[in-house]
């Protein structure tokens, strides 16, 4: 498992990358005596255009604050996403630490739960910084309901025993969901309940602890994705995943299918089922507590 309060993040998040990259992605000869699969850090360097010397000091820490050009060109040699660039130059020039020892509530706000209780035949929830389902409207609920996790999303991709059959897609799921996490997560690696998750998810999952050692960096914007539901069969939703300004780490995750789709029909069919298991809207956040683990 990372060690959470290791000070070096950058170094191990360039590890960590370079090891994803092969030659041929480079251009550079593979040849046979290689013992790595991904580029040395002699080749890192070459690419990026500094010294292997520069590179190894950045590696291990003894340098942390590389200029934004050398960051740059550091991207461009791992092969890295928008969200991972972003991730990296965060990580040359951190902010001060908030205190440590706290975990921070994150209560939702009532106008929002107003709001997500109109949308009756398109699923909502609210998304927590460690992707707890902190409020969901009453099909949102339906659409999550019935697994030991339902109220926890990084929960249910990796420790119920039914999410592969919940997510016929489950590797690309299980890929993005771990790569959510670090981009909600930004470089607040001091935070209680973040270390708290990422332990017990590292104990209990292999799946979790490989994918969190890639340091895949991607925020949760807009996916298709395809559930297959206990009770209506499979779903294929369009989702958009929007921030909550007034609650910073809060996301809001807003689900719909496509006009005249067999999916807008099985949510049709779902929404009818729930019916009789409305809730008031200020009742809408204790309702969680019941799928919280």
């Amino acid at each position: 498992m990372e060690d959470m309060d290791s000070d070096n993040r950058l170094g191990r998040f360039l590890s960590a990358r370079r090891a994803l990259v092969t030659p041929e992605e480079s251009g550079l000869p593979t040849g046979s005596r290689r013992r790595v699969a991904g580029l040395r850090r002699e080749e890192v360097a070459m690419l990026a255009g500094v010294s292997t010397d520069y590179y190894v000091r950045l590696e291990q820490g003894r340098e942390r604050h590389p200029s934004a050009q050398v960051v740059d060109a550091l991207a461009r040699a791992l092969r890295l996403e928008d969200d991972a660039v972003d991730h990296l130059h965060r990580l040359a020039r951190p902010v001060a630490a908030r205190p440590r020892g706290r975990t921070r509530s994150e209560p939702v706000s009532p106008v929002l739960l107003r709001m997500m209780e109109g949308w009756h035949s398109t699923p909502a929830v609210v998304l927590g910084r460690c992707l707890t389902v902190l409020a969901h409207n009453a099909l949102g609920r339906a659409l999550f309901a019935g697994h030991t996790h339902s109220g926890d999303l990084l929960r249910l991709v990796f420790l119920d025993p039914d999410a592969r059959d919940f997510y016929p897609d489950w590797d690309r799921v299980a890929v993005n969901t771990v790569a959510g996490l670090r981009a909600a997560a930004g470089t607040g690696h001091d935070d209680p309940l973040l270390i708290a998750t990422v332990g017990e998810l590292s104990l209990r999952s292999e799946e979790f602890r490989r994918l969190w050692a890639r340091h895949d960096i991607r925020q949760k914007t807009r996916e298709t994705k395809r559930f297959r539901h206990p009770q209506v069969g499979e779903l294929t939703l369009d989702y958009e995943s929007l921030t909550v300004n007034s609650a910073p780490g809060q996301q809001l995750v807003v689900y719909q299918a496509a006009p005249g789709s067999p999916s807008e029909q099985a949510l049709t069919l779902l929404g009818s089922l729930g019916a009789g298991d409305q809730r008031p809207t200020e009742s809408t956040t204790e309702s969680t507590k019941d799928f919280r683990t």
